[in-house]
């Protein structure tokens, strides 16, 4: 089918789900879930799948994908899963990038990349480097063909494998299409692995309890963005050369609240917001307008930005943030 990738058209090949699905789990691939038995999509399926609304796909959730042959599950052994080829819209992968951002300077990891679409629109559009995994050999070879026809294979590379043994460190901005229960696997790494201030967006799916930054919809397809948040949950000491104070905050992925206390006296913050590495709150001491603190969080110590005053914050004791 023909895709626009920045300013050249070419043409990107894709395979149908059934040519990945029937039959044809090639040495490496996940097994599918327990009980899923012979339910693989077969050559008469492809309409099938294909007529399917995207939205309703979403909404039937595990009961379709069992039927389909391809869930996300838990087991008491373990996690298993096979999760069904099904490209991500060249429109929503325009949106995905913009919403994130992406540009010359980012390095991107497309988890479960198919014919590779995302990262190569990454490279071509936006200047970007980028690495695609999937665990099916067909569609990684696919991909392989679609960077070489873009001009793009210098800046993109796409490997067998699988997701979760994947490192995601070097990425500052993660591409999801996958299930819930994927998402919800992957959030913890998400958090502690990526640098604060990298983003993660998925075409359609949530990560629970960790709100997006972002969202919209998109001709009836939803897209999320998050910012990964900075670990700030602890107790700091402040110094901004009128007084000293001491700072307890609590957090929940970027949510955070907190309490100043200066002199026996409990102060709550208020505005108090982290987006990635920037923290921004303020404090009524009772001695006038209160006071606007803004900085940038580097691992134990927050230096000022953007404040009228100057002043350091330094971790004296750390609180494990709530993932």
């Amino acid at each position: 089918m023909k895709r626009g990738i920045g300013s050249t058209e070419h043409k990107i090949e894709t395979l149908s789900p059934a040519q990945v699905s029937r039959g044809q789990h090639e040495k490496g691939s996940r097994p599918l879930p327990h009980g899923a038995g012979p339910a693989i999509i077969t050559a008469g399926d492809d309409r099938m799948l294909w007529s399917i609304n995207l939205r309703a796909f979403h909404s039937l959730g595990p009961a379709l994908a069992l039927a389909m042959g391809c869930a996300a599950c838990f087991e008491e052994s373990g996690f298993d899963y096979y999760i069904p080829y099904v490209p991500t819209p060249q429109h929503i992968v325009e949106r995905m990038l913009e919403l994130s951002e992406v540009g010359d300077r980012d390095y991107l990891i497309d988890l479960g990349s198919g014919d590779g679409r995302i990262a190569i629109t990454a490279a071509k559009k936006y200047g970007a480097r980028a690495l695609g995994v999937d665990i099916e050999p067909r569609l990684v070879r696919l991909a392989d063909e679609n960077a070489a026809k873009a001009g793009v294979s210098d800046k993109v590379t796409f490997r067998e494998q699988d997701l979760f043994d994947t490192k995601l460190g070097e990425a500052s901005v993660i591409a999801l299409y996958l299930p819930p229960a994927v998402n919800m696997k992957l959030r913890p790494r998400l958090l502690q692995e990526l640098r604060p201030g990298s983003r993660v967006v998925s075409h359609a799916f949530h990560m629970g309890g960790w709100l997006a930054d972002a969202q919209e919809t998109v001709r009836g397809i939803d897209i999320y963005l998050w910012i990964v948040p900075a670990q700030v949950a602890g107790h700091w000491q402040i110094d901004d050369g009128d007084r000293r104070f001491t700072l307890a905050i609590e957090q929940q992925f970027q949510e955070i609240t907190g309490t100043a206390t200066i002199e026996g006296r409990s102060l709550p913050l208020r505005d108090a917001k982290l987006r990635g590495g920037q923290i921004a709150f303020m404090v009524d001491f009772g001695d006038g307008a209160p006071s606007e603190y803004r900085g940038v969080v580097s691992g134990d110590w927050i230096d000022v930005d953007g404040s009228a005053r100057s002043w350091r914050a330094t971790r004296i004791a750390g609180l494990p943030a709530k993932q």
